[in-house]
């Protein structure tokens, strides 16, 4: 709501403001969902490509900083870690940068809407992981070219600091605009995986059926969208600004990814009827011992990003048991075995 009040130069005198408006941009996302998943995707699509329109402006900027020798990219190659050796710098940097990897896990959540899974969502997982990491590669030389690291780590806009220090007549208002189309595009797609999501579960049972329900006409999990939709409002009205948000998450996705590298060894053990892709053994080993270490506190986590986990998993824990209990109360159902797909 910030961001859309920016891009658009409007005055919000109080938070109530900013409320409305994210209740109402949040409504709309709803209607976009429960319109059908195509729909959803195709304007993810553009977002999409406006949100890496920003990031290619900053990569253009620095590729035109280094052909008419501004800026100095000798400090690509410098290795300051302050107090911490080589090792521990990249470890505390990789946790750091890992919630920037954040989201790709949820596309396995629309993958039934794909038509051959099996052999496309594969390749385009793994090209999305490896073009998303060479673009931000990109943009991190041309960040640290144009501007010194510690000048990087100040304020909340780095990415404007790198377009004035390499092009300061670039009009950087627009980057409202750009940083507004971003935010609705996470939006999107974490509504749209997390509705997905709330539906396989309730079709495997796990959730109370009624959520594995779709509409008849547009095959989309609108209990489930529904139900996503008030959490998201809910959280919105009632949840103020939590402390270490970010680094809590990606503390908990580590953990979750930990558990998911050894289901990989585990899993390949049943046999699978249809051809499917395998990775090579060593890497969910790999993944697990990375991922595991990385949620340990050797790596210099804010004890308080522990703290809030903890309690967002005694929360979990407490609704696992309530939804048990309304599994048990709830009669079979006979269930609409069509896809949700439109």
């Amino acid at each position: 709501a910030a961001n859309f009040a920016e891009a658009f130069d409007l005055e919000l005198g109080s938070g109530i403001a900013v409320t409305v408006i994210a209740l109402v941009f949040m409504a709309v996302v709803a209607a976009v969902n429960l319109r059908g998943v195509s729909e959803g995707v195709k304007l993810n699509v553009v977002l999409t490509c406006v949100e890496l329109t920003g990031l290619l402006i900053v990569i253009a900027i620095g590729c035109w900083a280094l052909g008419v020798g501004d800026g100095d990219f000798s400090r690509i190659v410098e290795f300051e870690t302050g107090e911490r050796n080589a090792v521990g710098g990249v470890i505390v940097a990789t946790t750091l940068a890992f919630y920037a990897m954040v989201g790709f896990e949820d596309s396995v959540n629309m993958a039934e809407e794909c038509k051959e899974p099996s052999r496309i969502f594969p390749k385009v997982l793994l090209a999305g992981l490896l073009i998303t990491g060479l673009i931000y590669i990109m943009v991190s030389i041309s960040a640290v070219a144009l501007v010194p690291a510690d000048q990087l780590g100040q304020g909340d806009t780095p990415l404007l600091k790198v377009v004035e220090a390499g092009a300061p007549s670039f009009p950087t208002h627009i980057f409202a605009y750009i940083t507004m189309f971003a935010v609705a595009n996470s939006a999107l797609i974490n509504m749209l995986m997390a509705s997905r999501l709330i539906y396989g579960m309730a079709r495997q049972g796990v959730l109370p059926r009624p959520f594995g329900r779709v509409h008849e006409k547009r095959r989309t999990p609108y209990n489930a969208i529904v139900f996503t939709t008030l959490l998201a409002l809910g959280l919105i009205l009632f949840v103020g600004e939590v402390p270490e948000l970010g680094g809590t998450t990606a503390l908990l996705l580590l953990a979750v990814f930990t558990v998911v590298n050894v289901a990989v060894l585990v899993l390949r053990r049943d046999p699978v009827a249809h051809k499917h892709f395998k990775t090579p053994t060593p890497l969910p080993v790999l993944g697990a011992l990375t991922c595991g270490f990385l949620v340990t506190p050797f790596t210099d986590r804010n004890p308080a990003q522990y703290a809030i986990a903890g309690v967002l998993l005694a929360i979990g824990i407490a609704l696992w048991g309530v939804n048990y209990l309304a599994l048990r109360s709830i009669r079979a159902q006979p269930l609409d075995t069509k896809s949700s797909a439109d």
